[in-house]
């Protein structure tokens, strides 16, 4: 999230600087006018953009991140309290929200009492509301607020100006900054880009009113007086003091010429480039398009295999009892073209109510390829009655809880398993039991059956005290809220890998 955020305002930065040095001098407001809006929320978009050609060009090397507990011999796990397991940067982020969206309905709130409190005159396609006591001048939808203390000779300039607001929804510009102003807050580049669609807007109602007034008459009628200023972000003002300067600068500059319109063609490299840069920069093993290849089909867990003349995305294991083929998967772990082959297999071979009651499937990822293995139910119903046996942790409806959790949350799960292993795991144990240096790993892999105990634990230990002591703290595990599937408990197959290094 960080990532994304980082290269939304990167990229808004770029476009930004692309319009205050070749665009902002330029008479062709309303391009301007279009190149800021679309900028601002092209600049979201982009990150997200994936190009599986440009991945495919430039060789990336990744590495496939299990779930592991990682243990430290030099390291103490503490418990962890209430506290420790907030995270602050999303509080942070959405107390911001909350106090920004405050402002902005406060202030949405100021101008509705303005229009319902003071006197309203209809006119053809707006209205206007009379400000007393007040040289205010500013617009807000079809809404021209005026302030009486205004001479009358001004007031026709002023509503002919903000009624060219009003006429081209200029508030609805402000109010889409004023958005990504409560949702990005803490971005700089929104206040900036709200800043100069503010001044453009100016640009663009002074230059359609000009062509009607004697231009002179209408430059002094802006430097006659003082007025005052309404601190509203998202109305479009008439007298502005810091946008004055800048007004008359443009409204005395000579018309660009049409070719410099050619200007706006530095987008087509500043988005491809973009384009290139997210494309390239994303280290997702998903965001990789898998490649067809000649399907193996596996027999088994022994991994002996037949290839056949079928280019696939997926290979194949038929198997009969639980035997794996490499490391268990799930569904959100293939890409878009495997994901469909999967799927058309199930439909397929699994339509059957016969099929679904003898078969199961699960998805492993073994040398680089994801298997789709079909594997036979073990037993259909238990003698009393109770569930079916040895559904997959991938695909189950709902996964078994752990106490705290929510239920069915496999994320919260996985989580409650890791804190509980590292809190529990002695630490120095592997330290004083003569292994070579180097990383190493601790495979436990057991079930939690109907009634939420732990069954079938089996633990694969480079040493036989560690084998022992992980069966002895797998088995302290809490009783868990057994898993669901179509309605009724099953049981559930967990491996739970632990790491640790040696030095």
């Amino acid at each position: 999230m960080i990532n994304y955020i980082i290269q939304v305002v990167l990229f808004q930065v770029l476009f930004v600087g692309v319009y205050d040095f070749f665009l902002s001098k330029e008479t062709f407001f309303t391009k301007n006018r279009v190149y800021l809006i679309s900028t601002a929320l092209v600049s979201f978009v982009l990150p997200l953009v994936k190009l599986p050609s440009f991945q495919k060009a430039i060789p990336l090397e990744y590495t496939i991140l299990l779930p592991e507990v990682v243990l430290s011999p030099q390291q103490v796990i503490e418990k962890s309290a209430w506290y420790q397991s907030i995270n602050y940067l999303n509080v942070f982020f959405m107390i911001g929200c909350l106090l920004f969206c405050i402002v902005f309905v406060y202030k949405l709130t100021r101008v509705i009492r303005l229009i319902v409190k003071n006197e309203r005159i209809r006119k053809e396609g707006y209205s206007l509301i009379m400000l007393p006591k007040n040289s205010k001048a500013f617009s807000f939808f079809n809404y021209i607020f005026l302030g009486k203390e205004i001479s009358t000779d001004k007031q026709e300039k002023i509503i002919q100006h903000e009624l060219v607001h009003s006429k081209q929804k200029h508030t609805v510009d402000l109010l889409l900054f004023e958005f990504l102003r409560v949702i990005m807050w803490f971005n700089p580049m929104v206040y900036v880009y709200q800043h100069r669609i503010s001044l453009v807007h100016e640009y663009i109602s002074d230059a359609v009113v000009s062509k009607s007034v004697e231009k002179e008459n209408y430059i002094n009628n802006l430097l006659s007086d003082i007025f005052q200023v309404e601190s509203i972000s998202f109305i479009n003002q008439f007298y502005k003091h810091s946008l004055i300067k800048k007004r008359i600068i443009m409204m005395t500059k000579k018309q660009s010429k049409k070719i410099m319109q050619l200007k706006y063609l530095l987008l087509i490299p500043i988005l491809g480039s973009m384009i290139l840069y997210t494309s390239c920069s994303g280290n997702k093993l998903e965001e990789l398009e898998a490649k067809k290849q000649l399907q193996k089909i596996y027999f088994g867990g022994k991994k002996k295999f037949q290839e056949t003349n079928t280019e696939t995305y997926l290979d194949f294991l038929i198997s009969f009892n639980e035997e794996p083929l490499g490391k268990e998967i799930s569904l959100k772990e293939l890409d878009e073209n495997e994901k469909e082959e999967f799927l058309k297999f199930q439909e397929r071979f699994l339509e059957k109510k016969k099929d679904k009651d003898v078969f199961y499937c699960k998805l492993y990822d073994f040398n680089g390829r994801k298997v789709i293995g079909m594997h036979r139910k073990g037993k259909m119903v238990n003698e009393k009655g109770g569930g079916r046996d040895n559904v997959p942790f991938s695909i189950i409806d709902e996964a078994p809880t752990f106490p705290g959790c929510p239920e069915g949350d496999k994320d919260c799960f996985n989580k409650s398993m890791q804190k509980f292993i590292a809190r529990n795991f002695d630490t120095n144990l592997a330290s004083n039991l003569a292994l070579e240096p180097g990383k190493k790993k601790i495979y436990a892999v057991f079930k939690i059956d109907e009634n939420g105990n732990i069954t079938g634990l089996q633990v694969r230990a480079p040493h036989p005290k560690l084998k022992q002591h992980t069966m002895e703290v797998i088995r302290k595990l809490p009783k868990m809220i057994p898993g669901k599937h179509e309605n009724k408990p099953v049981k559930v197959g967990y491996t739970l890998p632990i790491v640790f290094s040696i030095k």
